[in-house]
């Protein structure tokens, strides 16, 4: 997996944005999304931590409302497999594999958001590494100061298999604050997705 720092050498690097600037971003959107990663852990501890990009979420069937919204005020790249590619027309189908989608408005700019791209069933939310795990869309995501962040106890099961220090880090100022039910549904989805993880342990 590429760390942050290995991204910018390949691929240059992030302009600082913040959950309110996706929140202007997407004003008049009309499809679900939401703030995920380090940013969706900060918004539910309180808990300042250091962050490397703004994670937007959004279902991936979603992404041909996306890219209408977006316009030709943005250059969309799809990330997968650790290369990036441009989407040149609005008809061009993303790259088997790819799950997020990378914005800028031109070559010259910084990126600015990483798009991550949510597998879903109908109404459903379905864990991308173990489809057994799912939960009604409207229940992985809360809101705080007008912006939808993907919940805790979602955020932190996506982030077990990575074992980063900062991933570890999230749990260890995220989990004592779940509360029982979160806490509950965290364990038993990795007990499912992630049988013997180390964090089955702490909750």
């Amino acid at each position: 997996m590429l760390t942050h720092d290995d991204v910018v050498r390949l691929y240059g690097p992030w302009q600082d944005r913040t959950p309110r600037d996706a929140a202007r971003l997407l004003d008049g959107y009309g499809g679900a999304w939401w703030v995920a990663g380090g940013w969706a852990v900060e918004a539910f501890t309180g808990v300042h931590r250091d962050h490397g990009d703004v994670d937007v979420s959004i279902p991936a069937v979603d992404v041909p409302l996306l890219r209408e919204h977006l316009g030709e005020r943005w250059h969309v790249w799809a990330a997968f497999d650790g290369a990036v590619r441009p989407l040149v027309t609005p008809q061009e189908e993303l790259p088997g594999g790819c799950e997020n989608l990378w914005l800028r408005p031109d070559a010259t700019s910084p990126w600015e958001y990483d798009v991550i791209l949510m597998t879903t069933r109908g109404a459903e939310w379905v864990y991308e590494r173990d489809a057994r795990v799912s939960r009604p869309l409207a229940d992985v995501v809360w809101e705080r100061d007008g912006v939808t962040h993907l919940r805790p106890e979602v955020q932190l099961l996506h982030k077990a298999p990575g074992r980063r220090a900062e991933d570890q880090r999230d749990f260890e100022v995220a989990a004592p604050l779940l509360d029982d039910a979160a806490s509950t549904w965290l364990r038993s989805a990795l007990e499912l997705a992630h049988p013997g993880h180390p964090w089955l342990e702490q909750l």
